[in-house]
């Protein structure tokens, strides 16, 4: 999931943010899952923020104008703040800001 996250793709992007509803659950087991996991590979997870980003400047800008906006965001918010409750700190941005500053 947090590799398919990574992917261009809106619909994808789309279905992961519905598929996984415990990720916004503080405390659930799929926030677990997915913090550990995290925590255990955080080139993998840099990378894909990264990607996400990539896609987002080349496909979507027009659309989504600031990086906040564009669903690819939202779920790297979401494995962030999963890793970070996991790991018991602040975990690194490899992202825009949310919000237009």
């Amino acid at each position: 999931m947090v590799q398919l996250a990574g992917e261009y793709v809106l619909e994808i992007l789309d279905t992961i943010g519905l598929g996984v509803p415990g990720l916004a659950a503080p405390g659930s087991a799929d926030r677990r899952l997915y913090g550990e996991f995290i925590e255990r590979n955080p080139d993998f997870f840099a990378r894909t923020e990264r990607r996400v980003v990539s896609y987002w400047s080349c496909y979507y800008r027009w659309k989504y104008e600031v990086f906040g906006t564009y669903p690819g965001s939202a779920l790297m918010d979401a494995f962030r703040v999963a890793v970070s409750e996991h790991a018991g700190v602040q975990w690194q941005r490899h992202t825009p800001p949310p919000s237009a500053t």
